[in-house]
């Protein structure tokens, strides 16, 4: 493993081309990379959707580096904010509803300050469909939008995802961070559960490592996914990963990384970086 891997939760990075706002409130921005001029057909918007266990302390600006290296390679891309815990309107279903909103409004939003001499074709030259690509927390957002917005995802690449809310809770993950999301847990809220937990959207009742009352709703991932989890996380579980791409089935590919732990994964100078800009590759012709 590389050294002091949270280094780049306070890295700096170029600042971004723009900031658009998709709704009214404060946390309702996106920071905007423009894209630069590479070979080929133009790269489809990446989404960045940042982790952080939905919590009001953590915020898209430890994914500039990240943002800032997937624009060095031919994408556009957003960083999407959100409201999260600690914050007025944050949580159940503020912070849901936000990913939402952003994911719907964002390839819009960065096609009208796409330049010409980006080598984008005109006039639109951002693909209506992006590629999410959410880290932790993040990457359960990514899933949620994946699920409710199927005809505006492209793909999602998963970064060491929380795709298992109800044992997530269970876990006590990040000291109640899932009962800050939602309120409270499964057996409280039931209904919020169901409409937000990824591993619940699908159908796996004979998983033999299904949590005691686990009982997905039978709804098929028919959005191409790619999930990539570091066997040395001690933050998100990979056997959450394993659970989740056995359910998802032939859509969902799961890519596991021995030696690498949680933040390795957004990390430009990490190792295991290529691992996780070749599976973005992979979403896209």
């Amino acid at each position: 493993m590389y050294p002091d891997p949270r280094a780049v939760l306070t890295r700096a990075a170029p600042a971004p081309d723009a900031t658009v706002r998709y709704g009214p409130g404060r946390e309702h921005l996106a920071d905007v990379r423009l894209p630069a001029a590479v070979a080929g057909p133009p790269r489809p918007l990446v989404v960045v959707i940042h982790g952080g266990f939905w919590r009001a302390e953590y915020d898209r600006l430890h994914t500039s580096p990240l943002a800032a290296d997937l624009a060095a390679r031919g994408y556009p891309v957003a960083q999407l904010e959100y409201r999260r815990t600690g914050q007025a309107g944050g949580g159940w279903p503020g912070t849901l509803d936000d990913a939402l909103a952003g994911v719907a409004a964002l390839p819009a939003l960065v096609a009208g300050l796409l330049r010409p001499d980006t080598g984008a074709a005109s006039p639109d030259p951002v693909p209506a469909a992006p590629i999410l690509l959410g880290h932790s927390a993040g990457g359960q957002l990514a899933l949620h939008c994946a699920r409710y917005l199927p005809g505006r995802v492209g793909g999602v690449l998963a970064l060491a995802p929380v795709t298992d809310l109800a044992e997530a809770y269970r876990l006590d993950l990040d000291d109640g961070a899932v009962a800050a999301l939602l309120g409270g847990g499964p057996d409280e809220f039931p209904d919020r559960y169901a409409a937000s937990d990824p591993y619940a959207a699908l159908g796996s009742p004979g998983d033999p490592d299904s949590p005691p009352g686990h009982s997905p709703s039978q709804v098929p991932n028919y959005i191409r996914t790619v999930i990539v989890h570091g066997t040395l996380d001690q933050q998100v579980p990979v056997r959450m990963s394993r659970r989740y791409a056995a359910a998802a089935g032939a859509n969902c590919q799961l890519i596991e990384l021995p030696d690498c732990e949680h933040f390795g994964l957004i990390d430009p100078e990490s190792p295991r970086w290529t691992t996780v800009t070749e599976a973005l590759a992979s979403l896209h012709p």
